[in-house]
């Protein structure tokens, strides 16, 4: 006969295995067998669908020897002299699609001219570059024919993860070779990490290491709930501080890599935000500084056509509270085009909620883009018109039209005067400049002097220069 522990432990059994799973999901070990438990079944289905990167570009360069007469007597022409450089990039991936695509971090494969993908069975790939977005840090490659079927990822909803989850990290940490370590998940929705433009991270104390880039997060399940991308360390190898990007924003990605699209288009939301300071928060009536403050509003943008006004204050997108600026950054952006956002807001003391519509940003006007030559301070400046769309894609706050510089050659009379991409062309000589016709055919006239306005983030500058 069963003495009452045992029948009391039997209890808990059934108990345990009737539960829910949504139950299960989420539970501290309750015994010493079940501290004994192993992530190894996870890793088995895991591990074949992370791979190890290895990207290298072959930069040709010449002696600075070659440029003076006194050493080229010694090297003559400079044969035997090493003319090539290789640089080398190591990371990892992770496959997302059973006909190739893999997902790794911008990173790992920026500036380089071969890209090869290494699987856990050791065979090697060279990888086609589909699509890359800077401004998640995210890259999608290509390996195969599309006729073999690989082992993938299936992704998991990153909105849901908590505080406490337990999570592995899969990557080729410091060229190793495959590598897993376990830990929780530290926090989530991390904005002060400094990589990339939408700035909503799961951090992790799961051992993250350089060649870790790329590399997968994964639940207890086997889904990917994020890719690791980066770590805070004064070292440079792990101190339980890890970076990934959540997996709700890889699908984003990955959706406009396999639409042929070669770069990602998000909602245009049409207004500026700000953060909300606790003498805002005082202001407002708040216990606490939250959400974020509509700053102004663009006209006919997507905003403006759903009633917002300057003054707002965003709380939540399509229920998901909303922090702060980054956090509704991050909402807005992961939420597909077409349809409409449930955007909450607060005004005057009281929550509404207003459909917004989740359309592209507006390329009006043309870019016309023109590369600056003759004497100016813009000699050797790309610039282009600025539109919305431009705007989104430069990541600049606040002006939507002008002329934006696009980039600057080295070495060259704009570069010196340190003028900057993303820099918005107001004025020259204190005529407006609303075109790049206009900016050109202002450097055309050669004055005696130059005096340029520009904004840069959110400040204006004058400079005077020649004279």
């Amino acid at each position: 006969m069963l003495n009452p522990r045992q029948l009391l432990a039997i209890a808990a059994l059934i108990v345990f295995a009737a539960a829910p799973a949504h139950a299960q999901e989420r539970r501290p070990p309750e015994s010493a067998a079940q501290v004994k438990l192993s992530f190894a079944p996870v890793v088995g289905q895991v591990r074949p669908a992370v791979v190890n990167i290895y990207a290298t570009r072959t930069e040709r360069r010449r002696s600075a020897f070659l440029d003076d007469p006194f050493f080229r007597q010694f090297f003559g022409d400079g044969r035997g002299l090493p003319r090539e450089r290789v640089q080398r990039s190591l990371g990892s991936g992770a496959i997302v699609g059973e006909d190739g695509l893999v997902v790794t971090n911008n990173h790992v494969i920026e500036g380089m001219t071969e890209v090869r993908v290494a699987l856990s069975d050791k065979r090697e790939f060279e990888a086609k570059i589909l699509l890359k977005d800077p401004r998640t840090d995210l890259a999608v490659l290509r390996i195969g024919d599309g006729s073999e079927r690989f082992p993938t990822l299936r992704f998991a909803d990153s909105d849901a993860l908590q505080v406490g989850d337990l999570v592995l990290a899969v990557g080729n940490p410091f060229g190793v070779g495959q590598t897993v370590t376990s830990g929780i998940v530290s926090a989530v929705a991390r904005t002060q990490v400094g990589v990339g433009d939408f700035q909503s991270f799961i951090q992790t104390d799961a051992a993250i290491n350089p060649g870790n880039s790329g590399g997968a997060l994964v639940d207890l399940d086997g889904r990917l709930v994020g890719i690791n991308t980066a770590i805070f360390s004064q070292s440079g190898g792990s101190v339980g501080i890890g970076f990934a990007i959540p997996a709700n924003m890889v699908q984003v990605v990955l959706s406009s890599a396999r639409s042929g699209a070669k770069a990602v288009t998000r909602p245009w939301f049409g207004a500026s935000l700000q953060a909300v300071t606790p003498e805002i928060a005082e202001s407002l009536g708040l216990r606490h500084p939250s959400g974020a403050l509509v700053a102004n509003v663009a006209p006919n943008s997507p905003a403006a056509k759903a009633g917002i006004i300057a003054g707002d204050l965003v709380t939540a997108v399509d229920g998901r509270d909303v922090d702060d600026v980054e956090g509704f950054t991050y909402r807005f952006a992961t939420r597909p085009l077409g349809g409409q956002a449930a955007v909450t807001l607060s005004r005057d003391g009281k929550a509404r909620t207003v459909q917004v519509a989740l359309s592209p940003a507006p390329e009006i006007p043309a870019r016309d883009v023109r590369a600056v030559r003759g004497y100016s301070p813009f000699s050797g400046a790309t610039v282009a018109n600025l539109s919305p769309a431009l705007a989104e894609e430069l990541s600049l706050v606040g002006p939507s039209a002008g002329v934006v510089v696009m980039e600057t050659e080295d070495g060259s009379p704009a570069q010196q005067l340190g003028f900057q991409k993303g820099d918005v062309v107001r004025e020259i000589n204190d005529s407006k400049v609303a075109s790049t016709a206009d900016l050109a055919r202002t450097a055309g006239q050669n004055p005696r002097y130059w005096k340029v306005t520009i904004e840069r983030g959110g400040r204006t500058f004058t400079s005077v220069f020649g004279g």
